[in-house]
């Protein structure tokens, strides 16, 4: 005997979702991994001149309001302790070559929109279904 509500209660087998992945503070995370000195302490990766611009603040940065696109001189401003850190696009490029290897045995689809973000469509039936759902609650 089954309930009429049954097939609500799971997602039906082609039931498609989409999980953003953005990883935030991305470039300041890999520097403050490969850095130990750099952990726990407020990181931004970009330029420290009158011109240059951050291109990630670390958390620690975050709480002071420095944020990616601010001018260095705003964010120097707003968290004097800030440690400037220059680019290094190679490592974050292998980095996130890394990653999306992970995401590729849970989804034969990676839609990537940089190195800090892609789109992973989950539509192989309702078990990744629901870890898509567990994965966006937590």
């Amino acid at each position: 005997m089954t309930d009429e509500n049954d097939d609500q209660a799971w997602p039906s087998p082609r039931q498609r979702k989409i999980i953003h992945v953005d990883m935030d503070a991305f470039y300041a995370s890999v520097e403050q991994r490969d850095n130990p000195d750099l952990r726990g302490k407020p990181v931004a990766v970009g330029g420290s001149r009158e011109r240059g611009v951050v291109a990630a603040a670390s958390y620690e940065a975050r709480q002071f309001g420095v944020h990616s696109a601010m001018p260095s001189v705003t964010a120097k401003r707003q968290c004097p302790d800030l440690m400037f850190v220059k680019p290094r696009f190679e490592v974050y490029k292998a980095v996130s070559q890394q990653i999306r290897k992970i995401f590729a045995e849970h989804t034969p689809i990676i839609e990537t929109l940089s190195l800090d973000g892609s789109f992973l469509p989950i539509q192989t039936g309702a078990m990744m279904v629901s870890f898509a759902s567990q994965a966006a609650q937590s």
